[in-house]
Formats: structure tokens, sequence, C-alpha cells
């Protein structure tokens, strides 16, 4: 398996650090990877993440793989992606992924349906995408509350079973901001550590 990584993640909110954590930790398994994950940021919102990251980058901290999740709040994929990009020094972090779920990461709890069902019971569409804030975690959570789930986190707190249960061939063909994730941690992951 080799040495471990060291991934270090700065997101948003609850939501965005328990998805990506679950994600990354799934997709290290599934490349014979062993990996550290430290949240280095993880609350504060859009704004706080591309601060602290700078200032992470400021000092002599490393990190084999470097983890950035914002949502793209409707202003879509690539604009937000490019932001933070444009904030990471490519020659002290080769190895990344950036997050950017289209518009907020609580629809990519819903990006497999059929998993959701089997992990946890509940049934949630997606729906047409939509820049309605909360939309998606009020549909995620009123879904776990219908399946007998009580939630305290929005959903986040079933964020591994959902991850574990997800076929994520299907997930990122359902949300493609998704796919481009799980393609940039897959090539991350194959850093030297």
């Amino acid at each position: 398996m080799g040495d471990p990584l060291y991934v270090a993640i700065f997101c948003e909110d609850v939501a965005h650090e328990r998805f990506l954590d679950a994600l990354v930790r799934r997709l290290a398994t599934e490349a014979s990877r062993t990996v550290t994950i430290h949240t280095a940021s993880g609350r504060g919102g859009h704004g706080r993440v591309i601060s602290e990251l700078r200032a992470f980058q400021r000092l002599e901290t490393k990190a084999d793989v470097l983890v950035v999740g914002i949502d793209a709040n409707c202003s879509g994929w690539n604009q937000a992606r490019h932001e933070v990009d444009d904030a990471i020094d490519a020659a002290r972090f080769p190895s990344r992924a950036i997050a950017c779920p289209d518009p907020h990461v609580e629809r990519w709890y819903l990006a497999d349906p059929e998993g959701l069902k089997t992990a946890l019971g509940a049934r949630a569409t997606r729906g047409r995408r939509k820049c309605e804030r909360d939309l998606y975690k009020r549909r995620l959570g009123e879904a776990l509350r219908v399946a007998g789930h009580t939630v305290t986190l929005g959903g986040a707190e079933f964020a591994s079973e959902i991850v574990d249960a997800m076929d994520l061939y299907r997930a990122g063909k359902n949300e493609p901001s998704l796919r481009h994730f799980l393609d940039a941690v897959r090539q991350a992951l194959k850093a030297p550590a």
C-alpha cells in the first residue's frame, strides 16, 4: 500500500467536510492507498475557505493531496473551480482535487437515489437543478425523516453511509460536477507519498 498520503481538506461547512472525507476515504481504499485526512478548514463559508487556504499556503505546512470544496452557488462549476484553482499554489500542491458541487453539496448526497434508498431506506429525488438556497438540504432532510431517521445536521451525519452505498458511476453521470471531482481525486491519489 505504500506510505500514507496526508490529505488536507478545506471546505465550507460540515456537509462538505463529511461528504468529502467519506468520498476520499472510499476512493483511497479502492486505489489501495492509505490516507491520513485532516480538515484544515471546515467552517465559515465560501470566503473563509479561500482566505484560510491562502494562509495555509504561506505556512511551511505540506500536504500530499489538497482537497478544496466550495459550492458553485449557481455561478456554475467552471467559474467556482477557477476561483479555487487561482488561489492554489500549484507548485506546492501539484496533487489536488477541487470540489464544486453545482449548485450545493446536498445535491451530491442525492446523486444516487438508489444508493440512498439502499443505505438508509430514504426515497428522494434531485429534481431539476434550481438555485434556491437550502432546497437540496430540505429534500435530503425530509427524505431521511420520512425514512425514520433523526436528522440533526441536515443529513451530513449520514455522509459515510450514503457515500459507501453510492454507485459512483451513476452518481457522476447524474451530477457532472461530482464526476469531475471523482476524476480529480483518483488522479491525486496517484501522488507519491
